[in-house]
């Protein structure tokens, strides 16, 4: 296995924040389009679901996971 190479979970943990991402860009267009310009409660949840997926990925891709 080489240095650069994404195990599996490395590769399931990337999908499911790039996709929690798109979920919560897709929200704030619909919200932004619909004139709301205030954190709504499903902007805050899905928010909160990004950074959580964001937790469990290394920063240098993409995510806020530190080495420790």
């Amino acid at each position: 296995m080489g240095v650069f190479k994404k195990t599996a979970a490395e590769k399931a943990a990337i999908a499911e924040m790039k996709a929690a991402d798109r979920r919560l860009n897709e929200n704030s267009d619909r919200e932004f389009a619909a004139g709301i310009r205030h954190e709504t409660p499903e902007y805050q949840r899905l928010n909160a679901a990004a950074n959580e997926a964001a937790a469990k990925v290394p920063f240098w891709q993409g995510g806020t996971k530190k080495k420790r």
